[in-house]
């Protein structure tokens, strides 16, 4: 048997923008196409027949029956009887929410409800019927739901139709994981209220079940304890991950890569030749330049790394850590001709203002010195655009795996401005979101509202945030440094087995 290929959707996984295709929606001579035009709401739908079947699809604005429309053209269903209503759907599948369940349940199994894991219905309702009551334990069985999230819709669909009465969304508390039932809020809390300066007094005070934590939630309560009280916490090196224990990121191959700190990616001939000395030294296998304007020494071995750190003589630039990664930057008006603010002085301002810095997830930035932004700002955890009568910041951007544009939170004058409301905006993310949640899922939980009101309408509150931020900084030491000295053992063994009462 020859394999002729398959057939494919692709569902446009960018927050605020819905995008669904399947097939050949572009159509030819042969074919014909039934399409709906709702300027009004931002909805388009296009569906295109040949032998009254399903050829292609294109949903923007609603694509709540692409996953029907998409079974039919799969199937090759002959189509003629439904053709009235094919633009509107069985009924409101998917993104609408639980609205459908009943005819959610009429998906055949076979039909895929996670793109991003390949499961089909089928798969989950089967592990449902098993067992299983919520959503996060449907996840962490199926991976259905784990990834995007764009498919959360219908996996709830098929827990209300499969479970009924049973389930209830509304009502689960998510714990930090299996070791409490107390929820990252509720340990932050306790951790403020007791004054709990270590992983070991915060298991110990809130009855941990397993006394020694796990790997979910002993680097989660280390980080809460630091936040909360950065000069006198006790941090756990072995809670952390391992590229953390270490200060360089582990490869696929055991070995290390080394990104020494460039400010706003702005270099010198003397730290390049440092740099270069240093790699043709210890025949570094690759020298690479970073997506955030730095280089980095790839293939060092564990052992070698206290000694490249010290022939570099440069800052660590945190590559490894849930920190301030970089601040990337564009040439700005000091030689590009469309620049109106230079970008490179303030990307530079900004990332030594925040170096050192610790956070829930890694957080990026960058300027850019004029609207054209080719430092691409607007997909940065902070992103700061120029114009010509000051800047734009933005806040909760990503490119990653799920991209999302982020929100302007406020137009301000000057560089000063633009830092302290910076410093403002990420301690109140430091201190408000869970563990290895980045700004992007943050600010759509608590809603761009609450952050304005906090970081840009309260001055004094804004100024608070931006000391705490500060001063938690100030506490921090250059981790190179540090074991370039003695005073860090980047090379001690984490600890594996725990006493009773913690780490």
């Amino acid at each position: 048997m020859r394999y002729e290929g398959s057939v494919t959707s692709t569902k446009l996984k960018v927050t605020g923008i819905e995008l669904f295709s399947a097939g050949d929606f572009l159509g030819g001579n042969d074919t014909e196409e039934l399409t709906l035009l709702d300027a009004h709401r931002g909805i388009y739908k296009k569906v295109v027949l040949q032998d009254n079947k399903i050829k292609g699809i294109l949903l923007y604005g609603d694509t709540s029956i692409g996953p029907w429309l998409f079974e039919h053209l799969r199937e090759e269903n002959d189509v003629s009887s439904q053709r009235d209503y094919l633009l509107f759907g069985e009924t409101h599948l998917g993104d609408s929410g639980h609205a459908g369940a009943n005819q959610a349940a009429r998906l055949p199994d076979t039909a895929e409800i996670c793109g991003c894991n390949g499961v089909n219905k089928g798969q989950i309702v089967q592990a449902i019927r098993e067992g299983l009551f919520t959503l996060e334990e449907v996840r962490k069985c199926t991976k259905a739901s784990a990834s995007c999230g764009s498919c959360t819709g219908l996996v709830e669909q098929l827990l209300i139709g499969t479970l009924g009465g049973i389930y209830d969304g509304s009502a689960r508390k998510k714990a930090l994981c299996a070791c409490t039932d107390y929820s990252h809020q509720e340990v932050r809390d306790a951790i403020h209220k007791q004054r709990l300066l270590s992983v070991r007094e915060t298991f110990c005070s809130l009855g941990w079940r397993n006394p020694g934590g796990c790997a979910t939630c002993r680097p989660a309560v280390n980080y809460y304890v630091r936040t909360a009280w950065p000069a006198e916490a006790l941090d756990d090196p072995s809670a952390r991950f391992i590229n953390e224990r270490a200060h360089a990121n582990i490869q696929k191959d055991g070995t290390y890569s080394v990104v020494p700190r460039i400010y706003g990616g702005v270099t010198t001939p003397t730290e390049l030749k440092r740099i270069a000395e240093v790699a043709e030294r210890h025949a570094v296998p690759m020298v690479k330049f970073t997506g955030g304007q730095r280089l980095d020494l790839l293939g060092i071995p564990k052992e070698k790394l206290p000694q490249i750190w010290a022939e570099l003589d440069m800052p660590s630039g945190y590559a490894y850590g849930k920190a301030l990664r970089t601040v990337k930057s564009c040439v700005g008006k000091e030689f590009c001709r469309f620049g109106v603010q230079d970008s490179t002085q303030l990307a530079i301002d900004l990332e030594k203002n925040l170096e050192r810095m610790w956070a829930p997830h890694k957080v990026k930035l960058a300027a850019s010195g004029c609207p054209r932004n080719c430092a691409e700002s607007t997909i940065k955890d902070v992103g700061v655009i120029g114009v010509d009568s000051g800047w734009e910041i933005y806040v909760g951007g990503n490119g990653g795996m799920k991209v999302r544009a982020a929100d302007l939170l406020a137009k301000v004058k000057t560089g000063a401005e633009v830092i302290e409301i910076t410093k403002a905006f990420l301690q109140m993310y430091r201190e408000d979101a869970q563990y290895l949640e980045r700004t992007a899922p943050w600010v759509e939980r608590v809603g761009m509202e609450r952050i304005k009101a906090e970081v840009i309408d309260k001055l004094e509150r804004r100024r608070e945030l931006a000391e705490r931020l500060d001063f938690a900084i100030a506490q921090e030491k250059d981790p190179w440094a540090e074991a370039i000295s003695g005073r860090l053992d980047i090379h001690a063994a984490p600890l594996r087995r725990v006493s009773a009462g913690g780490v």
